[in-house]
């Protein structure tokens, strides 16, 4: 809030996987157990793919472009894991069963009808596996969606970023973007915008919250 109580910004932008639903560390952890996967072998083949060395154009940011199916990225993923005895990972079904316990977190849903209730845009900024989004929820919560398999970009690019910002139709400045991957973050703090490193509900509501005046007395 400014000095005189007012909102410094007009949208808050979330994130969807791991934001507004449970963690990514609590839906991997079930599917990895579901599914008896290799835990240190799935994540050597998520840093190779995700981290900071990381080849431009792997199988998994072509899948996040819409570039790569689903489908066929499943088999790229399925040939590179294993289960923990060393059988093979069927590939048919794999993103649904990674994604299976992903389900919205009732205190997020909370918190973006808060923000809603106080007047403010709200945005979704996501990197897709495909096009699994629960349509009439978002739809309920978010008046701009911008989902990097149908608009060919994904983050971190600042040019998504950009893109989400043209939509908007707001200077940087005016927006807070909320995810839960810090190169995320720290992208859209790149491009001018309030960014914030979502680790729960409640962390992130009193982030916001020097954002969005009395946003700290909506009851959870």
């Amino acid at each position: 809030m400014d000095e005189h109580g007012q909102r410094q910004v007009d949208a808050v932008v979330f994130d969807f996987g791991g934001v507004l639903t449970t963690t990514v560390t609590e839906f991997i952890a079930h599917w990895i157990h579901t599914d008896d996967i290799d835990h240190d072998h799935y994540r050597t083949v998520m840093r190779s793919w995700l981290g900071r060395d990381a080849a431009e154009g792997n199988p998994l940011h072509q899948l996040e472009i819409g570039a790569l199916p689903v489908a066929e990225f499943e088999r790229a993923l399925a040939a590179r894991l294993r289960t923990r005895d060393g059988r093979p990972v069927p590939a048919a079904g794999l993103v649904s069963r990674m994604f299976a316990a992903a389900v919205p977190d009732p205190a997020m849903i909370d918190l973006v009808d808060a923000v809603r209730a106080a007047g403010l845009h709200v945005g979704l900024l996501s990197n897709s596996w495909g096009e699994s989004y629960p349509e009439d929820l978002l739809a309920r919560l978010c008046d701009t969606v911008v989902i990097s398999g149908r608009v060919g970009l994904r983050k971190p690019d600042p040019r998504i970023y950009h893109h989400l910002l043209d939509r908007l139709g707001l200077p940087a400045q005016r927006c807070v973007f909320v995810d839960d991957a810090p190169p995320n973050v720290a992208a859209a703090h790149a491009v001018g915008m309030h960014a914030i490193h979502h680790t729960s509900a409640a962390t992130t509501r009193a982030a916001l919250a020097q954002f969005v005046p009395h946003l700290s007395e909506v009851a959870p």
